[in-house]
């Protein structure tokens, strides 16, 4: 597909390279790493050489000094061959790493962002809770005012990275009873439990990062889909955090927030349609070998069919993921436009991803063929970074508004 409507030479350049690190070297293991369920560290390693880890970021701060396009190509075009590595890059730069760009202090920037930017480190985001999913308003961890430091208590659940990752963003109330308006931002640090293997390969850990005292990482989820990508309860026990590890203003957590996740939605938006886009071309290939009743089956009315409506969804889906990505790039408004592209690349992925599976017939049911794992893959891109309910009500909240006004 050419877009030269949101690409330039540049663009092309980038998803070439990224699709090539993809077909060498996630598409021979990603199956058995889906299988075991284990975190690809050799990949984070040579990822991070490559600069995917740091893609929008400016050179200065350790970054590859691209575009807001260029990171979400990388994002969907790795999706098409793994959901999990796409992943890996969205949560670790937009979650783990955005909020301290954003709203970090100069002295903040210098001290994390490079070790984020280069791979170094894995990052992650506290945000959700057992209590405060959907309503990330019911945030219940508390941070108490200790003078020269905050104590931390509470728990986030389902936080991407939280075992491997070192450097969070996280979110506690600093005052209660203030609702939305009393949730602050913090970071905090502390070792990734693959400690001997990071310090073997020289990547995801750094021992002159000071360590937040009292942060620890829960037990791994087994979760359907995502397997190779890490997801954790993030613990606090009186975890000291200094002042100086205060992002943003203080009550200012919660709305902060909630702009690093309309940012993040066009990431999810990309990585699914990345999903569907993969999906749609092993469905495409598999429709030109496989023969029944005599004849290729992309010959019957009834499969020609489906790969027709897939195609021209994800050509629908291309353009509102790059529109609103270009808005974003432009410095616009881009709220509704994230939500929508995120609510109807999520669904297009699960739609897609099935009838991908339909057309493989009994051969896609099985791990032989990596549409089953996309099946799985495609349908926590209806629930994480905003529910599909929860981008419609965003939705409607802008075009009422507009209305309103």
């Amino acid at each position: 597909m050419d877009h030269s409507l949101y690409f330039t030479e540049h663009h092309h350049q980038v998803r070439e390279m990224v699709r090539e690190f993809s077909r060498d070297q996630i598409a021979p293991v990603a199956r058995e790493l889906d299988r075991t369920s284990e975190f690809p560290w050799q990949n984070i390693k040579a990822m991070g050489e490559l600069g995917l880890l740091g893609v929008p970021w400016s050179e200065a701060l350790g970054g590859a000094g691209m575009d807001q396009l260029s990171y979400y190509i990388t994002i969907h075009e790795m999706a098409k061959v793994d959901a999990s590595h796409a992943l890996t890059i969205s949560a670790h730069t937009n979650l783990g790493t955005s909020p301290i760009v954003e709203f970090g202090t100069e002295v903040q920037q210098r001290q994390y962002v490079p070790l984020l930017a280069s791979g170094k480190v894995l990052g992650g985001f506290g945000l959700t809770e057992t209590g405060a999913g959907s309503d990330a308003g019911g945030t219940a961890t508390t941070a108490a005012d200790r003078g020269d430091h905050y104590l931390l208590n509470g728990s986030k659940v389902f936080i991407t990275h939280a075992g491997v990752g070192e450097i969070f963003s996280v979110t506690a109330r600093t005052e209660p009873g203030q609702g939305n308006k009393g949730i602050t931002s913090f970071i905090v640090t502390k070792d990734t439990v693959d400690l001997e293997q990071c310090r073997g390969l020289g990547v995801g850990h750094a021992e002159d990062l000071p360590k937040t005292k009292g942060v620890r990482a829960g037990k791994k989820e087994d979760k359907m889909g995502w397997r190779a990508s890490d997801t954790r309860e993030l613990v606090f026990e009186d975890a000291v955090v200094p002042k100086e590890n205060v992002l943003g203003k203080p009550g200012y957590g919660f709305i902060n927030f909630l702009k690093t996740l309309d940012g993040g939605r066009i990431g999810i938006a990309a990585l699914s349609l990345g999903i569907a886009e993969g999906a749609y071309e092993e469905a495409l290939r598999y429709a030109g070998v496989r023969k029944q009743f005599g004849r290729f089956i992309g010959s019957f009315q009834a499969v020609s069919f489906q790969l027709a409506d897939m195609a021209m969804e994800i050509e629908a889906g291309t353009h509102l993921l790059y529109h609103a990505a270009w808005l974003k790039q432009n410095g616009k408004p881009f709220k509704k436009e994230a939500a929508m592209a995120k609510l109807y690349c999520s669904e297009l992925a699960m739609r897609t991803t099935t009838k991908a599976v339909q057309i493989f017939g009994g051969y896609g049911y099985t791990t032989e063929y990596p549409v089953e794992r996309m099946m799985r893959d495609a349908k926590v891109c209806e629930i994480g970074e905003g529910t599909s309910e929860i981008q419609r009500i965003v939705i409607a909240r802008q075009i009422l508004g507009e209305v309103a006004d």
